[in-house]
């Protein structure tokens, strides 16, 4: 009985740490947002597990809530300092950089990579492509997700397939900047994940996208 309400209890504290790392909202212009709310959510959850695993619940609490603190604000300030960085870096207005505490998602248009129905990167985009390349290789301790998404031009088996060779191109090119191989993947989404109405000419060009989603692997 103990042992399935430990797993239960883990698994409602798991639940906990996705639903709140998974927020992209951020509040006000706090540089160290995400280290403080990494902090906090990682003391939550290190003093719930601590004090499951603990027979001495209190110790186990403490304990725990200082490792899961330390933890989440050394993530949340790498983080941080990685988004300043690129944000420096690239000096770009078209590219979006998001940070949700637990990941960056670098957002760059299609219409600024690739020519219509092409999946051979701009010569010019290279340059911002090596950029982020440059930045992953000083943040090594991290997997790199490239997503290609198209708006519903067209048949959706093609928009598929079109995501697909457009984010293996961008992975290309981050690979030919150095960053390793087995630290990428690509998926294609298609015309699955709008985040815009494809009803305007302008809500198409912003579902037209290649998102590059940094997920820290150590603190």
């Amino acid at each position: 009985m103990r042992a399935k309400k430990t797993i239960l209890a883990l698994s409602g504290l798991s639940l906990l740490a996705v639903t709140a790392c998974t927020d992209p909202a951020r509040v006000g212009d706090d540089p160290r947002q995400n280290t403080k709310g990494g902090a906090v959510l990682g003391g939550v959850i290190g003093a719930g597990l601590g004090a499951l695993v603990s027979d001495d619940k209190a110790k186990g609490a403490v304990i725990g809530g200082a490792v899961g603190a330390a933890g989440g604000a050394a993530v949340g300030n790498a983080l941080d300092r990685q988004e300043a960085e690129l944000r420096q870096q690239l000096d770009n207005d078209d590219v979006q950089i998001t940070n949700t505490g637990d990941r960056l998602i670098v957002t760059m248009p299609q219409d600024i990579l690739f020519d219509v129905d092409s999946s051979t990167v701009y010569p010019g985009l290279r340059s911002d492509l090596l950029t982020v390349a440059d930045n992953l290789r000083s943040y090594p301790d991290s997997t790199v997700q490239v997503v290609g998404h198209t708006d519903n031009t067209g048949s959706a088996n093609y928009n598929q397939a079109l995501s697909e060779r457009r984010a293996n191109a961008v992975a290309d090119v981050l690979m030919d900047g150095g960053v390793a191989f087995e630290r990428i993947q690509t998926y294609g989404r298609g015309e699955n994940q709008p985040v815009a109405s494809n009803l305007t000419e302008e809500g198409k060009r912003q579902n037209r996208r290649v998102e590059i989603v940094i997920l820290p692997t150590a603190a």
